[in-house]
């Protein structure tokens, strides 16, 4: 009767992910993956922290940007979005890029304010149109578009293809991980962000499958935690929340000790507020990455990192 039971059980807790992952699907197709999207135009200005680098970053850089699209040949990605300095126009400097990979249901156009924010620190920012980012694919895709874009282009001859950053929200954390690790171009990444990545089991039941222990380059995990990242129930037995701490945690652990690693939850933000709670840190984590920024690195690294004793987050863990 306990064996029963226990199978029962276990066979619950399936549908239940099953159900979840369906319910998941369904409100990743609806406009903005089902959720509020509070990037809009000056969004940054109502964020608050008394940690100085957080503020400082979550801000616009010193850089004016610019914009140019080109037309993909892949329906998904419909468009190849670019924002970038406008300095890039009228000198020969290479600049770092940085690939975002949208959340469920989430084309660029849908949070459009937040590129040119980050590419006024001084980064190349691509996007795309693609709302189902999950496996990886059209990341790729646009990578290598990137990686071999037209001589007319004024980006020809200015990105610097050493130091190019991929990040990525929700779907697109699982779908980030997986350009990184399941993709022959993935090699060209430098450096990782995910903002409440899909949990393991839930991008698996999705069709969006990675082993983040493949990951070989520096690497930010954060999340939130409010109940829609982290539902308190176990997530291997019924639904997790999107990213729940345990699947951080599992993730984090399962990289090499080799590699630079941090992860970190963001206090009391849910699954939908994480591409605005963590732009200031995410763009710290990119800068110091990418181009050595010092000042950025100090909040990551060493004893007095600015993130350790930041109340704006909890659950931090770093190997540098």
């Amino acid at each position: 009767m306990k064996k029963v039971m226990k199978i029962m059980l276990i066979l619950l807790g399936v549908l239940v992910i099953i159900g979840i992952a369906a319910f998941y699907y369904i409100k990743s197709m609806m406009p903005n993956g089902g959720g509020n999207n509070d990037i809009t135009e000056g969004y940054y200005r109502s964020f608050q922290s008394d940690a100085p680098l957080e503020m400082k970053y979550a801000q616009p850089g010193a850089y004016e940007t610019a914009y140019t699209e080109f037309p993909s040949e892949n329906a998904a990605i419909g468009k190849v979005r670019v924002w970038y300095p406008k300095e890039l126009e009228n000198g020969e400097k290479n600049w770092p890029m940085i690939l975002v990979v949208n959340a469920s249901g989430t084309p660029a156009s849908s949070y459009e304010p937040f590129f040119p924010r980050l590419a006024s620190w001084g980064f190349i920012v691509v996007g795309n149109e693609d709302g189902q980012t999950g496996n990886g694919e059209t990341a790729s895709i646009t990578l290598d578009f990137m990686l071999n874009i037209p001589a007319d282009s004024v980006l020809s001859g200015k990105i610097n293809y050493d130091s190019i950053g991929v990040i990525g929200y929700s779907q697109g954390g699982a779908g980030a991980i997986c350009a990184v690790t399941n993709y022959e171009n993935g090699a060209r990444y430098k450096a990782m962000f995910t903002g409440s990545a899909a949990y393991p089991t839930l991008a698996k039941n999705m069709g969006w499958e990675y082993d983040a222990s493949k990951i070989t380059i520096p690497y930010f995990i954060a999340a939130g935690t409010g109940k829609s990242d982290d539902s308190g129930n176990d997530p291997e037995r019924s639904y997790g929340g999107v990213s729940p701490l345990s699947a951080q945690i599992e993730n984090y652990n399962s990289i090499s000790e080799e590699v630079p690693k941090v992860r970190a939850r963001a206090v009391g933000a849910e699954h939908e507020q994480m591409l605005a709670r963590s732009d200031g840190y995410m763009t710290a984590w990119m800068l110091y990455q990418l181009t050595g920024d010092a000042e950025a690195g100090s909040v990551f690294q060493g004893e007095n990192a600015e993130i350790l004793r930041n109340a704006n987050w909890q659950d931090v863990e770093k190997n540098r």
